[in-house]
């Protein structure tokens, strides 16, 4: 069977396109980093007591509002309508912070724990980054198993917001970076690879996986090295 190869030209042309879609995936995401803080700061500051109160409403609402801006960003992904609700998306993404925050700041080395938190995300974003890009491997195959992993821990999140299970919710945060660092791996691949040629969904993608890698993380660190009064 004869084999047919892409003219250099082509080939250089390509490879251009995902350079250009990498550095500005990667421009998008630091700028991302602004309104989440900026909403983290409001949350941290906001009276959460309907959510101590009715915690399941709460989170089904918190999934609601991510969910329908997470529809407009693809939507409006080839336009500037999708920058501006990525950053809107960034926003609201931040304020959810707030009550977990919250928590972590009440406690003794709260404030170490969510560096410690933050600094773990980091370090795991970048590895996996480097790797992706350095070796340029697909990791393509990751995709359904990681899908399927991630269907599972919402059934078993939504489960434990009724069963409230200490040790559930552990096993489920300690899961979830596993799989959400994994992600990092299979997106960042996915635009190396040419799979994924738009910025801004590449871009939201990301931020999904180190937000919730962060939270996962920070759970584990409050559960585990938290000092209470």
């Amino acid at each position: 069977m004869e084999q047919q190869y892409l003219p250099a030209t082509q080939i250089g042309a390509v490879a251009t396109t995902q350079n250009k879609v990498l550095r500005n995936t990667y421009m998008m995401l630091a700028l991302t980093m602004i309104p989440t803080v900026i909403g983290a700061f409001i949350g941290m500051s906001t009276n959460f007591s309907f959510m101590a109160q009715h915690p399941v409403i709460f989170s089904l609402m918190m999934f609601g509002a991510m969910i329908g801006l997470m529809f407009g960003v693809t939507a409006t992904r080839n336009s500037g309508w999708g920058v501006a609700l990525l950053l809107a998306f960034t926003f609201v993404a931040g304020f959810f912070l707030g009550p977990i925050l919250q928590v972590a700041l009440h406690l003794k080395n709260g404030a170490q724990l969510v560096g410690m938190a933050a600094g773990g995300t980091g370090i795991i974003f970048f590895s996996l980054a480097t790797l992706a890009t350095v070796t340029k491997r697909d990791f393509s195959f990751m995709g359904k198993f990681l899908f399927i992993g991630v269907i599972l821990l919402i059934v078993a999140s939504l489960a434990n917001m009724f069963f409230q299970v200490p040790a559930l919710a552990l096993t489920i945060s300690a899961i979830a970076v596993l799989i959400f660092s994994a992600y990092i791996l299979f997106d960042i691949s996915q635009i190396v690879q040419g799979g994924q040629t738009n910025y801004v969904m590449a871009t939201m993608s990301l931020y999904l996986d180190i937000y919730n890698v962060f939270i996962n993380l920070l759970n584990l660190l409050m559960a585990f090295s938290g000092e209470r009064d």
